[in-house]
């Protein structure tokens, strides 16, 4: 049995060997779960439309079972010589059942089983991420209800500017994390779509059932279109790339300011000891490196989408090789914002909060200016004048700010509105519909 799909009677250059397979055979073993259900898919639908004899069939489909609970406890390996998880797949087949192993290739290409296992593993690792941020909007949530009424000074241009709340902080975080959310959801309609049958690009001539594999898949839809199918390689990684990169600019920024928040010269956040880090010179320094690496992380995640787009800017249609590097820039950027949302969800409800005594703080008096002014326009005094009076007070030092707080509109101090914001997640989360694919695999793997 060749240990490349492609074997001819002739032997590659090991030079050319080794740098055309670079880290494929590593990275190809997170694909194994997803190549062997795609087998499963693509042998069923074989023996359902006559190319493949039932017995054949099913030795076939009880071998990959078997392959794909090792592949679930990583005991799956691919071996020195192998070129990658799909001529693995089909190695231990033919080894085991022989023609019938020789024979589940029929109307397939390696193009469209990478193309369908990337699908089936992007959407399983959409879901994962997609779940984290949920609970990580949630957390948010919570605590902002629980520090509604303890104030903060707002900032714009880093200058004091109106008064806020941690309510308004960790709530304003977790609905920018629903926006994210609806990013992901166009991703991962775009990913869950079925190339499997569009062959090499240009489909085949044997009679295949493609929406019989979506439907065994629990694909929505069939990627109609065979060149249009091939043509997604590239374009759904960079789609994973810009949701990626989406999400990755929101806890960054939510990063920095816990790290401005907990300096000693603002004092609003408090991480305990135990996560913080010290100096070797100085020993009063508790230093938040867990946020300070989780925002160069995201940073860094920014930059993603441009990767993509370099890697793919002046490919025409068709398969290239080019195409095997994106795994190298997009499956350890998966494990990096799984890695953030997890460290976010641990390390933000362990941080102490600490309400500021704003008004009578010297350093928060203007924060109160806005409420001066509009204190005199219910008064009745026209908005501009109300504006240049409180602003003249201001430069003659005789400026008493108001203390009382009457905010009341939707998403306000006074008014939060976070039921809006769980009931705004809620809807997104169920939009997904993450069930159709469970429940599918799941009838694929026990039939």
């Amino acid at each position: 049995m060749p240990t490349k799909l492609w074997e001819k009677d002739y032997d590659l250059d090991q030079k050319i060997a080794d740098f055309t397979v670079g880290r494929d055979r590593e990275l190809d073993l997170e694909l194994a779960p997803f190549d062997i259900l795609g087998s499963l898919a693509h042998v069923t639908m074989l023996s359902e439309v006559g190319l493949l004899d039932a017995g054949a069939a099913r030795r076939c489909k009880d071998k990959l079972k078997e392959l794909y609970q090792s592949a679930l406890t990583g005991d799956f390996v691919i071996e020195d010589g192998v070129e990658d998880v799909h001529s693995q797949v089909e190695l231990l087949l033919t080894r085991a059942l022989g023609d019938d192993g020789k024979k589940v290739h029929s109307g397939r290409s390696r193009n469209d089983q990478v193309l369908v296992d990337l699908r089936l593993y992007f959407r399983h690792r959409l879901r994962g991420i997609v779940e984290q941020t949920a609970e990580l909007s949630r957390t948010l949530t919570s605590l902002s209800e629980e520090h509604k009424d303890k104030l903060i000074p707002g900032y714009t241009h880093l200058q004091i500017a109106m008064v806020s709340s941690f309510g308004l902080w960790f709530g304003a975080y977790a609905e920018a994390l629903i926006d994210d959310l609806r990013m992901f959801k166009g991703v991962y309609d775009v990913v869950d779509q079925n190339p499997l049958g569009s062959a090499a690009g240009y489909g085949s001539s044997f009679p295949l059932d493609r929406d019989r594999t979506t439907e065994l898949l629990g694909f929505q839809s069939p990627v109609v279109n065979v060149v249009a199918a091939q043509m997604g390689r590239g374009k759904t990684e960079q789609l994973v790339a810009f949701g990626i990169a989406g999400l990755a600019q929101t806890i960054s920024r939510m990063a920095m300011d816990v790290c401005l928040y907990s300096s000693q010269n603002f004092g609003f956040l408090q991480l305990p000891q135990e996560l913080t880090t010290g100096s070797s010179i100085m020993p009063h320094k508790k230093n938040p490196d867990v946020f300070e690496l989780l925002r160069g992380r995201c940073n860094l995640l920014q930059s993603l989408p441009g990767q993509i787009s370099q890697l793919t800017a002046n490919l025409p249609s068709g398969y290239h090789r080019d195409f095997q590097l994106l795994k190298e820039a997009i499956f350890p950027a998966l494990d990096q914002i799984e890695d953030g949302l997890s460290i976010a969800l641990y390390a933000l409800p362990r941080t102490s909060v600490r309400a500021q005594e704003l008004p009578t703080d010297p350093r928060y008096t203007f924060l109160y200016s806005v409420e001066a002014v509009n204190n005199l326009v219910l008064e009745g005094v026209p908005f501009r004048d109300a504006y240049t009076q409180v602003g003249r007070d201001i430069e003659a030092g005789t400026f008493v700010p108001p203390t009382d707080l009457n905010h009341t509109h939707l998403g306000s101090l006074g008014n939060l509105g976070n039921d809006r914001i769980s009931a705004k997640l809620e809807a997104v989360m169920k939009d997904f519909g993450f069930e159709q694919a469970d429940t599918a695999l799941k009838a694929l793997v026990k039939a």
